[in-house]
């Protein structure tokens, strides 16, 4: 796809070409399973930035001489980002952010002749609003979460001495006025996040953005050591890689119990399941044994009630609920309990030990109570 949008500055006119093909690449989806992130959360990351070769157009010198094929490219510089967000549990984020990035001039070209040696350092800094979204790939992969994201905001662009530098008194730059101009930004952003399993709430993040803006104007220029008055328009298109760290304040606290740890209650006990499983594990094997024991002093009602987390659709954690429940009231039977007197139901999401937000997946919640009665 070939077709293009132009983007424009109203006071001055200016239209940028903006790819089709490239912010397709980011439409967020209609349904998608989230890991959610939920609550305030802060983010920073630091990495390389790769700023785009630029016309330089317009004017310099007093009389108004017309610029004339000059060019400028940059070395690979570097970029720091900080974030602040919120996410809303289902896998949308959104957050404020601010950044700096700084290159190197590493070419001039005028009148279509490279001179030697161009000088000068180019920067960028400002504000973006972000909205990301974040996929839940289940589990796998080591809990690795892709997004996306989307951002607009306003980016100061500052020249410092551009040009080139033929000896000490002969030269030919740009810089910026005391208050640099500034433009309309969006950026597209992808990215990974991998959480750090020992500290909840904490992952790292590496992702590539990319940042263009409507243009910017500078309007002094330096010739042989005389400053004069110009009219010098330049773009400002940014390819970034970062990686970099994300806390999350409202992630879950509490340590993870043993999967099959009974209770402290005297005639109940828990039974615990992996997520989306109604199998019994050796320990849950062994916790229904002592149940079956107890039940000979005088138990005439067990009661064995299932439930699961929230992190599945709720029609298919009731199913799951009560697949749990009668796992274990067979293998009550098979240790010598009648049938009759085992009541089994199940209660899906409802009761959850831990309270969470929907789809959040709490092994605590993912359980079986046998209640002798």
């Amino acid at each position: 796809m070939n077709r293009t949008i132009r983007v424009c500055l109203g006071g001055y006119m200016r239209c940028k070409k903006w790819s089709l093909a490239a912010l397709s690449l980011f439409v967020f989806p209609a349904l998608a399973p989230a890991q959610p992130v939920n609550g305030l959360y802060i983010g920073g990351g630091l990495g390389i930035n790769f700023l785009q070769d630029t016309d330089i157009t317009g004017t310099w010198r007093t009389d108004n001489t017309k610029l004339r094929g000059e060019k400028n490219s940059f070395d690979i510089g570097y970029i720091g980002v900080f974030s602040l967000g919120w996410g809303f549990g289902n896998g949308v984020r959104i957050e404020v952010e601010g950044s700096y990035r700084r290159n190197d001039v590493d070419g001039h070209v005028l009148n279509g002749r490279s001179r030697q040696p161009p000088v000068g350092t180019a920067s960028s800094y400002g504000g973006m609003g972000n909205v990301l979204y974040d996929f839940d790939l289940g589990g796998i992969a080591w809990g690795l979460s892709p997004y996306i994201g989307l951002g607009a905001g306003y980016i100061w662009h500052q020249y410092d001495d551009v040009g080139y530098k033929t000896s000490a008194a002969a030269e030919n730059t740009y810089h910026s006025s005391a208050r640099s101009p500034g433009a309309f930004a969006a950026q597209a952003i992808a990215g990974v996040s991998l959480p750090i399993s020992s500290v909840p709430g904490l992952a790292l993040t590496t992702e590539y953005r990319f940042l263009g803006t409507t243009g910017h104007n500078f309007n002094r220029n330096r010739v042989n050591g005389t400053t004069y008055v110009a009219d010098a328009d330049v773009d400002n298109y940014n390819h970034s890689i970062l990686f970099g760290l994300r806390y999350a304040f409202g992630a879950p606290r509490a340590a993870t119990p043993p999967a099959t740890a009974p209770v402290a209650a005297a005639r109940t006990f828990l039974v615990f399941f992996d997520w989306s499983s109604a199998d019994l594990t050796d320990r849950a094997r062994q916790i229904i044994g002592e149940a079956a024991t107890a039940r000979a002093s005088g138990v005439t009602r067990i009661e064995v009630n299932g439930f699961t987390d929230r992190s599945g659709p709720a029609d298919y954690n009731m199913r799951l609920s009560t697949r749990r429940a009668e796992a274990v009231a067979a293998e009550l039977v098979r240790r010598g309990v009648p049938r009759s007197e085992i009541v089994t139901r199940g209660f899906g999401e409802e009761n959850n030990l831990v309270p969470t937000a929907d789809g959040v997946r709490e092994p605590q919640n993912r359980r079986v109570e046998v209640i002798l009665k």
